[in-house]
């Protein structure tokens, strides 16, 4: 038996030595102290259920990737407190501070909200070159303004962007193309702390079901809010106008220009109702076509319990499909864009459905882990009961998924489980809620920071990655919005051909670099890179080098090229 073991564990040490890519935790290292706070006292209340956001950006402009971290509070929420009352939970920002650690400069920023905080989005909104942030709550939302110095001004009221309604997700998007950000904002219902209700299973509290909460006379799903920028510092809520006024328990925003037509679109996950897909007519408003497009439903014409979700092009056919996360019981829901037309569910095919229905589903993101050209897959894994272990097989930590995209002979794509592969399986479980991505030590590989629910946060660097090129692109408008929002990137690179958008929002409650990130598998240059701008303007570049961060000026090409 002792030789067994030892053999077993011989082989296993040496399938991860010579896995080409781990994921390594180095949160403390990297002077990440951050723990969620939920308030929970065991009365079940449900809003301590979603967990909270996080946001890779670089706020000040350094070329370092920053990380803003959302909190909740305790349960009521403290009200008439300052954020300079560090007793309590707060957001935080950490400053990258180039050498892989990071700084808490909270305080001195002054963006250290105390609200229970859910989601969070950021995007340069006045056009300025520095990044602002947008917070959602469960009460008033936080619109805070880069003032270029390191400093942030609350601006809430002002830009008219403090809607009281249990916000969750958010993101930037110009859905009307005039040059500046427009902001949509996800709700969830109306909740109140006294008329909470709660589930007994077996004898035990359990948090009930939100369409039970909605049974009750108080309880109503809530409709999203889509605010146009007005280009003076404020906002005009344009919702109805608009034609997105549509009731639903929604958890997560995904943008992106499904049909290419130049104009974004959206797709909204909602939990246990039916999603919703917004087409952009290009006239200021928009269409609800999720019957049309094949997104409302799984297959069988069946709802999910939409958590989160994302565009990206999987099978690099010049197309943006769609991934979205469900609770335990139901799979991740992976469709494929028919050029256009509709999307087909193939989750069962492509290999994730299968696996990850016993999982109970938050953040789901693609994104090229190993830059070998293809879009993976991660999946941030947690029970939303915390005592599910009394009463069922299942546990309330869970290990995260990570989902490696293989390109098959037929040039048909499956994903193959590479959790264990990468080291996910050898990490402590937790109850993850939220997911950012991004290269935040610049060395050509992404990497992901996961707030946990009412634990610890967990930064994971990407070790190995790099052995394959890569090339990141960062895009700065000029007749566009100056984030580059919606900023349409194609690289050819050897027989790769690579699509993505530059995009706010996605995954769940959060937000990635802007950055654009391509894996170039082992071709040392990129043959054409062709960048094509909101304004309409088309650029061109050939025979760029890779393992580098070029810096695209609209109308100005490469500014810079950064090893």
């Amino acid at each position: 038996m002792r030789c067994f073991c030892s053999t077993v564990l011989f082989f296993t040490l040496t399938a991860f030595a010579f896995a080409e890519v781990q994921f390594v935790d180095t949160t403390l290292a990297a002077g990440i102290t951050f723990r969620h706070v939920d308030g929970r006292t065991g009365g079940k209340f449900l809003i301590e259920t979603l967990g909270s956001g996080a946001l890779f950006f670089d706020f000040d402009v350094d070329g370092h990737l920053d990380l803003y971290v959302v909190n909740a509070t305790y349960i009521p929420p403290p009200v008439g407190e300052k954020p300079s009352h560090t007793h309590l939970p707060q957001n935080k920002l950490y400053r990258n501070n180039g050498d892989g650690t990071f700084s808490d400069i909270t305080d001195s920023a002054g963006v250290g909200d105390i609200g229970y905080g859910v989601g969070c989005t950021s995007a340069d909104v006045n056009n300025d070159g520095y990044p602002e942030i947008y917070v959602t709550n469960y009460g008033p939302n936080r619109l805070y303004y880069n003032n270029g110095d390191g400093t942030f001004t609350d601006v809430t009221q002002k830009a008219g962007v403090d809607d009281e309604r249990w916000g969750t997700s958010c993101a930037f998007l110009d859905y009307d193309l005039d040059g500046d950000v427009d902001l949509y904002v996800v709700n969830y219902m109306k909740f109140s702390i006294a008329e909470n209700r709660w589930w007994e299973t077996q004898g035990i509290r359990t948090y009930c079901s939100p369409t039970d909460q909605i049974t009750g006379s108080h309880f109503v799903s809530e409709p999203d809010i889509l605010y146009r920028n007005n280009g003076d510092g404020t906002f005009t809520d344009v919702t109805e106008s608009a034609g997105v006024l549509h009731r639903a328990l929604g958890l997560a925003v995904a943008v992106g220009d499904y049909n290419n037509d130049g104009a974004p679109d959206l797709h909204i996950a909602n939990d246990m109702e039916a999603d919703l897909f917004y087409h952009n007519n290009g006239d200021g408003t928009f269409t609800e076509t999720a019957d049309f497009t094949g997104t409302g439903y799984d297959e069988n014409g069946v709802p999910g319990s939409g958590m989160g979700n994302a565009f990206g092009d999987y099978n690099n056919d010049g197309y943006l499909d769609l991934v979205v996360s469900n609770a335990s019981s139901v799979p991740v829901l992976l469709y494929q864009n028919e050029n256009a037309g509709f999307f087909t569910d193939v989750s069962f095919v492509s290999g994730i459905g299968a696996v990850t229905l016993p999982y109970f589903k938050w953040a789901v993101e693609f994104f090229d882990y190993n830059n070998d050209g293809f879009l993976d897959l991660f999946v941030a894994n947690g029970h939303l009961q915390e005592n599910i272990s009394l009463f069922s097989e299942d546990t309330y930590p869970q290990m995260d998924s990570v989902f490696r995209n293989v390109r098959r002979q037929d040039d048909t794509y499956r994903f193959t489980d590479a959790s264990a592969e990468v080291g996910l399986a050898q990490l402590p479980k937790k109850v993850s809620r939220a997911a950012a991505f991004g290269d935040y030590d610049n060395d050509g590989d992404i990497d992901i920071f996961l707030n946990n629910s009412n634990q610890l946060a967990t930064l994971l660097r990407n070790e190995g990655g790099n052995s394959n090129h890569w090339l990141t692109v960062q895009a700065i408008g000029v007749q566009s919005n100056v984030s580059g929002i919606g900023t349409k990137i194609i690289v050819k690179a050897g027989d790769l051909s690579l699509f993505k958008e530059v995009r706010s929002g996605a995954s769940y409650l959060s937000q990635s670099d802007l950055r654009v990130h391509f894996g170039l598998g082992k071709n040392t240059e990129v043959d054409t890179l062709e960048i094509q701008w909101q304004s309409g303007f088309t650029e061109q570049f050939s025979n760029l080098k890779s393992n580098q961060i070029l810096l695209i000026k609209e109308g100005h090409g490469i500014k810079n090229g950064r090893k």
